[in-house]
């Protein structure tokens, strides 16, 4: 019989990951408070509370909920007044939201590289793409890494360049001791179902400018001003608010954030004690001024020639198989089919991605291997069984060649 489970050999792990999302008694307590007080729609009480709860967390004046992560980033670029003629610079290791939103307002995607040592916007890189044209960069805390801030505010105050932190992998982690998110012009958090706090969709936007903070009110709620008649409408904008539902669950998801990051940042520790020991799987080394990883992911870099060759998926694919949920990670994102498309074309005139030399993306997109966050609530025993499930692979590669 096959010693490999993907050849229908036993599976080194069959006790479950916890689950995600994970609820508790205080979500159904939120839930039927809100249920209870018929009080069912957008702008609500729990909502405001959510956001001066979150504002607090970071340590921001302001904190506004919308709809999704998504929407956050595009109301961003709005209330900054980025649009047709605009640069945005962006990383090309990311979720295609970060770029899809600089589109939606006809703004142009560049691309800058990412430092392979963290998989974060290189800002080397940053700067070397810069022109006339550009308004903002978005630096993507990737896998709640930070990436580094004090490079690149510096960056945008040199050039007058709006810094938009997207922190949708990031709730709770810290430069310098600050909370990512509260460092730059404003950050954007998501709450979709797989983020380390969900209401299975929802968004949040901080910002410490107050101007900008009443611009991106009005946007999320249809062009309207606080001031202002129920029927006097301002800016060009749609309905991006929150129900209290989704907030009542924030609230609970909020209250456990920092005790399960405590638990994550001791598990992904382990991770890299074990994976130090197997030749071919590599721990990404940690910036000293990353004082708190939230651990949405745990990232390693898997080095085929240490596997007599063995592809990257293929190692994936036979890693899933022995109980582990792995995965290969982003593809290069500039490469999108998206991009070909006529109406897209338009706003892009002559940019072309196809042929950007980025080395840093290659070999991430060649060596990055994911580990969902869930992972990283189990007990030790079985994040050791995670690493024993590698060596197996490794003892038993040629089944795979």
């Amino acid at each position: 019989m096959k010693k490999l489970a993907i050849n229908n050999g036993p599976k080194h792990i069959d006790t479950p990951f916890p689950i995600w999302p994970f609820h508790g008694e205080e979500e159904k307590r939120q839930l039927l408070e809100v249920l209870e007080s018929n009080q069912w729609g957008t702008l609500g009480p729990k909502s405001l509370e959510f956001e001066k709860a979150f504002a607090e967390y970071l340590n921001v004046s302001r904190v506004q909920t919308v709809s999704n992560g998504t929407v956050s980033l595009d109301t961003i670029l709005r209330a900054l007044g980025i649009g047709r003629g605009d640069e945005v610079i962006v990383p090309p290791y990311t979720f295609i939201a970060t770029v899809t939103a600089v589109l939606m307002v006809n703004a142009t995607p560049v691309f800058a590289d990412i430092d392979p040592e963290t998989n974060c916007i290189d800002p080397q890189a940053i700067e070397a793409v810069i022109t006339g044209k550009t308004k903002a960069i978005i630096p993507v805390h990737m896998a709640g890494i930070p990436a580094d801030m004090d490079r690149i505010c510096a960056i945008g105050k040199k050039y007058g360049i709006s810094i938009i932190e997207d922190a949708a992998q990031a709730h709770g982690s810290e430069w310098n001791g600050r909370k990512v998110g509260s460092i730059g012009t404003a950050g954007s958090f998501s709450f979709q179902l797989s983020k380390n706090m969900s209401a299975g969709e929802g968004g949040a936007i901080s910002t410490n400018d107050p101007a900008l903070a009443d611009k991106i009110w009005s946007i999320h709620h249809i062009g309207r001003k606080k001031d202002s008649a129920w029927y006097e409408h301002f800016n060009l904008s749609s309905n991006y608010r929150i129900t209290d539902w989704q907030a009542g669950i924030l609230l609970a998801q909020l209250a456990r954030l920092d005790e399960q990051i405590d638990q994550r940042e001791i598990s992904a520790k382990i991770l890299d004690n074990i994976f130090s020991d197997i030749p071919g799987i590599n721990p990404f080394l940690r910036d000293l001024r990353a004082t708190r990883i939230t651990w949405h992911l745990y990232m390693f870099r898997y080095d085929k020639n240490e596997f007599n060759g063995l592809p990257k998926d293929r190692f994936v694919e036979a890693l899933e198989a022995e109980g582990i949920p792995a995965s290969t990670g982003y593809r290069p994102l500039q490469k999108q089919p998206l991009f070909k498309e006529e109406s897209i074309q338009w706003i892009l005139g002559d940019k072309e991605y196809h042929n950007l030399l980025l080395p840093g993306l290659n070999k991430a997109c060649e060596q990055t291997v994911w580990l969902t966050q869930n992972v990283l609530l189990s007990e030790k025993s079985q994040l050791k069984k995670i690493g024993e499930a590698i060596i197996k692979i490794k003892e038993n590669v040629d089944e795979l060649l």
